[in-house]
């Protein structure tokens, strides 16, 4: 076999530790979701307290990156002034509180089912949202799509059993807000050439979240929390799910790191499929067939605008290469131009 069979071996170990990446991802992703249904559900764990919830991920999550970062040295902090995090980072922070926020408040209302069905706009909002704010230019074909997926999800919306008019514009909060934060992240952060991977977005965005979410709690939660005097903090229960919460965040940084982010919006796409045929099998939601025919059309739109956006990386990378060559021929030609001269100047008149 020689070095032919080591090759392939090692092709071959790229695509399975890939396939782990992405099985991990879909299995901690798949379980955060289902977990956070079962303690918000007044029919399951029966604590419907989406706000301290996420101050305990949130909590969980800042302190396990501090460790990471500061103690353990896993990963490397990024420079940033105290101008850079007020401008850039709380906004960002701001925006994330309310997303979580929101999406976690509509596990008490919506089925599992019928949030992956609503989640399948994101692409749109993403879309609309870099248009408003010029950072994606207007694009017809695009902007059919995006009303395609539309179309699907509100065939799906109509087609639902168990529709929830505040618990859908909950899950359309949460994704318009987090639309909105992945856009000005692309604005405020790498536009500048600051990238943050998970780990040192939850070390600088965590506390931010805490802070705004601290103040709705206070009004909104906390009193009723106070009532309550029998609930008793269940560190089982919170532990492990904000244990499998940052689990997450570090399959994310995987993910992403050894494969890529179109990688992670396909692997999104099985997820949606998965969690679909769970909530209907295990939970007993209720998924009728025109909520099928309604995702089926968002699904089909999804995989177009992702396939889309991969033949537009494609072009850009084959212009960067094309472009870097014509300068390297261009030195080049220079070095032999140059060379040439002085041989001219040094032979004899």
């Amino acid at each position: 076999m020689g070095k032919g069979g080591s090759l392939s071996d090692s092709v071959l170990k790229k695509i399975l530790l890939s396939y782990t990446y992405v099985a991990i991802w879909i299995f901690l992703s798949f379980t955060v979701i289902v977990y956070n249904k079962y303690i918000l559900d007044k029919k399951m764990y029966n604590w419907p307290f989406p706000i301290s919830l996420t101050m305990i991920h949130m909590s969980f999550c800042a302190t396990l990156a501090f460790l990471l970062i500061k103690v353990f040295k896993f990963v490397e902090p990024v420079t940033m002034s105290r101008d850079l995090y007020l401008s850039s980072v709380v906004p960002i922070g701001a925006l994330y509180s309310l997303s979580l926020w929101l999406s976690n408040s509509a596990y008490i209302y919506l089925s599992v089912s019928f949030i992956q069905m609503l989640k399948a706009l994101m692409p749109v909002a993403v879309y609309s949202i870099g248009v408003m704010l010029k950072r994606e230019s207007f694009k017809t074909d695009t902007m059919a799509n995006m009303l395609s997926i539309s179309f699907g999800v509100a065939i799906a919306a109509y087609g639902e059993a168990r529709f929830d008019t505040w618990g859908v514009l909950l899950q359309l909060g949460a994704v318009a807000f987090e639309a909105t934060r992945l856009v000005l992240i692309q604005i405020l952060l790498t536009s500048r050439g600051i990238t943050l991977n998970p780990i040192t977005s939850l070390y600088y965005v965590a506390p931010c979240c805490l802070v705004f979410l601290f103040v709705p709690w206070i009004f909104v939660e906390y009193p009723i929390l106070k009532e309550n005097s029998s609930f008793h903090f269940d560190f089982a229960i919170f532990g492990t799910n904000s244990l499998c919460a940052f689990a997450l965040n570090l399959a994310v940084f995987l993910l992403v790191g050894k494969t890529s982010a179109l990688t992670m919006n396909v692997a999104g796409v099985v997820k949606d499929w998965l969690l679909i045929a769970f909530s209907w099998s295990v939970i007993k939601d209720t998924v009728t067939p025109i909520n099928l025919f309604g995702y089926g059309l968002a699904f089909l739109g999804v995989a177009y605008y992702n396939h889309a956006k991969l033949q537009a990386l494609k072009t850009k990378e084959a212009q960067k290469k094309a472009q870097q060559a014509d300068e390297e021929a261009g030195k080049l030609l220079e070095e032999r131009e140059g060379e040439g001269t002085g041989k001219r100047s040094e032979s004899p008149n």
